[in-house]
């Protein structure tokens, strides 16, 4: 499994890296902490060996006095030994020089603390909240003042959700770092059944001890839905492009008529997925269908909008493709050589979107020796099965493209409707 890291704004607490003041001989020191010099944190607290230092060198008749925050006398001298969730300041000769919080970290281990998905599925499509209880609050007091600050503990939750890995949706690891303390959090929501889990916090892993991880009790159910639409073009007659398609769901489909697409849908595999495919052709729904796979045949030229929405009991999520076919145009050669050399031995026409093709052609005495209706074929030079005559044939070709209006009105010089081709001329057949 991949595993995937979703972060949010976090307060970073850094380790002092100047010179300092006061000093530990175990644990760690930090210098971020308003209305205080120094927040140290001890994992366990006992009188033999958790020492603060004043870190000065001073004249010998100087005197370092230790008080807590409150004016009550600790020590008289350069180090002691501190209580948990306590303030002190260092005085020399009176004069205060610097103040410190002390955290006895054992004392906040989060050993009962739980963590539960809040149970409100219309909600649980997007985002998820979750309800983490029981973590110790851990808080300071500044130095001067009466109220409490709440020290921020950044955890994080793990779970397993799906992500697309450009073929499929696959089971990957999120990590979403929180800060408590709070007793709801919001993530995103997962995409298949799971459960989640807590650990932390920071000050174990500065601390090098294992931190306390805690899973939910209960294996989440989800009902949140993602999908994606992706296409397979089943056939198509090849234009004088010769254009190729690689099946993906980024990549419009541009072709000309007919072409025949099956569109798929691969999801989150949930159970008891409802499915809903729409065509539309500008403003124009043409199809509505409810199978999970779709199969469609565009005839006509435009541009299509292809809409996939995956739905749940409680959840829904769209997808879509765009389908562009191409209006018609038909390109007449003049010349073929029909010599074997496989260039240019038959005549063809090329052409887009042509969904109606007929084409006759005529010797030079006007009797018919060849006539064809697929428009992906052509005449070989062959008159009943002997190679013809070289020199000049008349062609003449009927044809109607994707883009046809039988309604529209004919151009008052050809008399033909868009879409619809009345063509003659001349093909040399050549054998050089």
């Amino acid at each position: 499994m991949r595993k995937i890291v979703l972060s949010f704004c976090l307060l970073t607490l850094t380790f002092y890296s100047g010179a300092q003041l006061l000093t530990s001989n175990v644990g760690n020191v930090y210098t971020n902490f308003s209305g205080i010099n120094y927040f140290f944190v001890f994992n366990g607290i006992t009188a033999s060996n958790e020492v603060i230092t004043y870190n000065v060198v001073l004249p010998p008749d100087s005197i370092v006095t230790w008080e807590k925050f409150d004016g009550t006398f600790v020590a008289q001298q350069s180090s002691f030994s501190p209580e948990n969730n306590t303030g002190y300041v260092v005085k020399v000769n009176g004069k205060i020089k610097a103040t410190c919080w002390v955290i006895d970290y054992q004392k906040y281990v989060p050993t009962s603390a739980s963590i539960e998905p809040e149970n409100k599925p219309s909600a649980q499509c997007q985002n998820l909240n979750l309800l983490i209880n029981n973590v110790p609050l851990m808080s300071y007091t500044p130095y001067g003042t009466n109220v409490s600050q709440d020290i921020k503990r950044k955890f994080n939750i793990e779970y397993t959700t799906r992500k697309w890995d450009g073929s499929a949706y696959s089971d990957t690891i999120a990590i979403v770092a929180v800060i408590l303390p709070a007793s709801q959090v919001t993530v995103p929501v997962p995409y298949c059944n799971t459960t989640f889990t807590l650990s932390g916090d920071q000050f174990a892993k500065d601390l090098e001890i294992v931190p306390v991880s805690i899973t939910s009790r209960l294996q989440y159910n989800t009902n949140a839905v993602i999908c994606k639409a992706s296409t397979v073009v089943i056939s198509r007659v090849h234009d004088k492009n010769n254009e190729a398609y690689a099946p993906s769901s980024s990549t419009p489909i541009n072709f000309s008529a007919p072409i025949d697409v099956q569109f798929l849908c691969t999801d989150n595999k949930l159970d008891n997925l409802f499915y809903n495919w729409n065509i539309y052709k500008g403003s124009n729904l043409i199809i509505n269908r409810k199978d999970k796979d779709q199969r469609y045949t565009f005839t006509e030229a435009g541009t299509y909008k292809v809409i996939l929405t995956v739905s749940s009991s409680v959840c829904s999520y769209s997808d879509s493709l765009t389908v562009t076919v191409r209006e018609s145009d038909i390109f007449v050669p003049n010349v073929f050589t029909p010599n074997g050399d496989g260039v240019n031995d038959e005549f063809r026409v090329g052409y887009k979107s042509i969904i109606s093709f007929q084409c006759w052609v005529y010797n030079r005495w006007g009797r018919q020796v060849y006539m064809w209706t697929d428009p992906t074929k052509g005449w070989d030079g062959k008159i009943n099965g002997k190679d013809a005559t070289p020199g000049p044939y008349f062609y003449v070709i009927q044809a109607r493209g994707s883009d046809f209006d039988p309604t529209a009105t004919p151009d008052s010089k050809t008399h033909l409707r868009i879409g619809e081709y009345l063509l003659k001329g001349d093909i040399n057949l050549l054998r050089e």
